[in-house]
């Protein structure tokens, strides 16, 4: 057997450090994001001992933006854009024009050109996805009207970096980079072909894509075989990417989204969503590894000023440009402060951006390193930006009652919270068919609960009927808190995943150690987990249907001996 397998050893290597580094950003209250871009940096070719084959890394590193993108598109929803369009869409495009102008700036301060400008400030406009929703969800802001401006807003930068990606490359001879510098009108030309292209990939999906994915699914579904589900889903993703490439001529990106859009507007898309997770996740890992191999971390050192400088333009100058334009809509200063940090920081789309500015040679190494030492630091500064907000809070308030009488209305976060009860109540984690039935005879015995869960058709379904709920993780830093865990009685927990039970569990009693617990699992090695914990009763759904069944049994053999 040969012991030379660089891809063994690229994927090994980067999902192994991508681990312990990520477990450790975790460890210090920062995204996972950072660490997996550190343990890119260790296995680059920057850094002394192991190095990855680059080569490979970029290749994965492609499949990682194809599951990323119909994540994205998965993910992408018309109804919550359009709830919040008045203020996201012109908001957004001005933001992302004013971030790339000053970006275009800094790089023309550098003696870089037009094409390196534009690819250089259209990374740092673009906040990331990740990153952004990780700190609504963390500080309860999701469910909030700012909260949905912030995530309608992404939504646009998004759809602006999608065509982005479809545009530049037919435009990187005219911005000086590999391929011919044509004329004006050879120029409209291939411009008008490749929009051409795009409208008739986007033609094809919306008239056939859109009947065919939803089909292919549903009988896969029928057929009860989860491992063909889930082959299905990534076949779609992966297959819909590369024919798009290779009969439209467009992007693996552009692909991918739309097969995960079209997807979304299927009944099957919660579970088309859960069942790509882990390979979408795996892979994404590896393109964070593969763009922190191409960081040089000494740019720090050779460019401080250059790094202080684009550092500034995606936390400071980009956010008061949010800031500006969020007021000049007249919402409040609570909405504008929230947006303004959710933008500051970049991620996915900048680094795919600056990937492929080097494949076309619009952007040099020394401007990729720039732009992932500002999103690496960016991310880090991040969630220092919401603890000032919530510390702010108490003054906003006191300023939104004055603005109240020059006609801007509160946050909805103010006018429409709902009621939670916080004395003998109980706490409801899931609300999947589990947590749905216990919720319907919650209700049947008048028993006051709230229900976290981290889906928010699920939240909107339970807003419609009334029910208190919270959106967001469980496990989450300060949910348990905002469910009132301290003056609960019950904590029901309705969630497959045994190891973030047990978390919740662990947590919840530390706050509340009189607390009765109920769980449930699927085997005896989670029935142990769960007791170790501190489940006071875990129910297994198999034992207790077996256990019926038996029942049945013995009472039909009693009742023939009575006779």
């Amino acid at each position: 057997m040969p012991h030379h397998t660089p891809l063994i050893a690229t994927i090994v290597g980067g999902l192994v450090l991508a681990f312990i580094f990520g477990a450790l950003a975790n460890r210090l209250r920062m995204p996972p994001l950072v660490g997996y871009l550190v343990a890119g940096i260790c296995v680059g070719p920057h850094t002394p001992g192991f190095v990855a084959d680059a080569n490979l890394a970029q290749e994965l590193a492609e499949i990682g933006v194809i599951l990323l993108m119909f994540g994205v598109g998965l993910h992408f929803s018309l109804k919550d854009l359009l709830s919040v369009k008045a203020i996201a869409i012109p908001g957004a495009i001005a933001q992302i024009a004013i971030a790339t102008l000053m970006g275009m700036a800094l790089a023309w301060a550098m003696g870089l050109g037009i094409g390196t400008g534009l690819i250089f400030g259209l990374s740092l406009s673009v906040a990331s996805t990740v990153v952004l929703l990780t700190a609504l969800q963390e500080w309860r802001l999701v469910e909030t009207r700012r909260g949905q401006i912030a995530i309608g807003w992404l939504i646009v930068e998004d759809i602006v970096m999608v065509l982005a990606l479809v545009l530049i490359p037919a435009l990187s001879g005219a911005l000086g980079g590999a391929g011919e510098t044509l004329s004006t009108g050879a120029l409209l030309m291939t411009l008008g072909i490749t929009l051409g292209k795009v409208i008739a990939f986007v033609a094809v999906m919306l008239v056939f894509g859109r009947r065919l994915i939803p089909w292919i699914l549903e009988r896969i579904a029928d057929t009860g075989s989860r491992e063909l589900f889930r082959l299905a889903v990534l076949a779609i993703a992966l297959g819909f990417a590369l024919g798009a490439t290779y009969i439209f001529g467009v992007s693996f990106a552009l692909g991918a989204f739309f097969a995960g859009m079209i997807l979304a507007e299927s009944e099957l898309s919660h579970r088309a969503a859960e069942e790509s997770l882990p390979l979408r996740d795996a892979f994404a890992v590896l393109f964070f590894v593969s763009v922190g191999m191409l960081f040089d971390p000494s740019i720090l050192i050779r460019e401080p000023l250059l790094v202080l400088a684009t550092l500034f333009i995606i936390v400071v100058g980009k956010s008061l440009a949010a800031l500006v334009i969020v007021r000049s809509f007249k919402y409040p200063l609570s909405t504008a402060l929230t947006i303004a940090a959710s933008l500051a920081q970049i991620g996915e789309f900048s680094f795919i951006l600056a990937t492929l500015g080097i494949s076309l040679g619009l952007l040099s190494s020394n401007g990729r390193d720039l732009i992932l030492g500002g999103a690496i630091l960016s991310i880090l500064i991040n969630p220092l930006l919401f603890v000032g907000l919530e510390r702010l809070k108490p003054w906003l308030k006191r300023r939104e009652e004055g603005d109240a009488e020059g006609g801007i209305a509160p946050d909805r976060e103010d006018r429409q919270a709902p009621v939670l009860p916080q004395h003998s109540h109980a706490v409801l984690v899931g609300f999947g068919r589990v947590g749905h039935m216990a919720a319907d005879a919650l209700r049947r015995q008048n028993q006051p609960f709230i229900v976290i869960e981290d889906h928010i058709d699920s939240i909107e379904i339970l807003s419609a009927t009334g029910t208190p709920a919270i959106y967001g993780n469980a496990a989450a830093p300060g949910m348990l808190d905002a469910a009132h865990i301290a003056g609960a009685h019950y904590l029901l927990i309705a969630i497959p995943d045994m190891l973030e039970a047990g978390q919740i569990i662990e947590h919840a009693l530390k706050i509340n150690p009189n607390l009765h617990v109920v769980a449930h699992a699927q085997s005896v090695a989670e029935i142990e987990h769960l007791e170790k914990r501190g489940a006071r009763d875990v129910i297994v759904g198999e034992q207790e249907i077996a256990n019926c069944m038996v029942a049945k049994v013995s009472a039909g053999a009693f009742n023939r001996g009575g006779h």
